[in-house]
């Protein structure tokens, strides 16, 4: 007959959770409580654009704390700001997430998604591998200038709104009306939805 095992000792079966697998469970726990919606902007200029915005969709899906819920059409666009033709042409496109992150994170996290993609910032307006940026999170209005919110431009740039509302027919950009009105009163020229390219939804 074998001996009972004395406190302390190697029982597999009571071997301790590992802390990464309660962590795991914890954030599947918190995604589930009142989560909130946040609209995020992807832009890339550089590179392989389509796999880089779908890469950069599933780090955002694998996030603990964020779920992709919508994924616009891409749209190719003009560079904003710069000379016709000094740089490729961009793809854009919106996801909207639910996430309880509270801003500050998931834009940490938006710029650790970006730095994945060896994204550098040594030029304004210059080209990107990939442009992460937080258009809206729920309804806050901030001006705090690590993250202002809503966008500061947003609802002045068709390659944001056009995007949206292929999502949301109905959204509205906190303290500037509907994504609908936005895109009406904007120009329109140096962005086309590109058809022939699809972004999928994380499974």
């Amino acid at each position: 007959m074998s001996a009972p095992f004395a406190p302390g000792s190697s029982d597999p079966t009571v071997q301790p959770v590992p802390a990464s697998v309660i962590e795991q469970v914890d954030a599947a726990d918190t995604t589930l409580s009142n989560p909130k919606r946040a609209v995020i902007a992807l832009g890339a200029n550089l590179g392989n654009r389509l796999e880089t915005l779908q890469g950069a969709i599933d780090a955002l899906e694998d996030t603990p704390g964020v779920r992709v819920k919508g994924v616009s059409r891409v749209y190719e666009t003009e560079p904003w700001g710069v000379d016709p033709g000094s740089q490729p042409s961009y793809f854009n496109a919106v996801v909207v997430l639910k996430t309880t992150l509270p801003p500050a994170s998931l834009l940490e996290r938006a710029h650790a998604v970006e730095e994945a993609f060896h994204r550098v910032r040594d030029e304004h307006w210059g080209p990107r591998t990939l442009d992460v940026d937080i258009v809206a999170y729920a309804e806050v209005v901030s001006d705090d200038p690590q993250l202002t919110l809503p966008h500061p431009r947003a609802h002045e740039r068709a390659f944001v709104l056009a995007p949206w509302l292929d999502v949301e027919p109905e959204a509205r950009l906190p303290g500037q009306g509907t994504v609908a009105d936005l895109l009406e009163a904007v120009t329109r020229d140096g962005i086309a939805p590109r058809t022939d390219l699809e972004l999928r939804l994380p499974e």
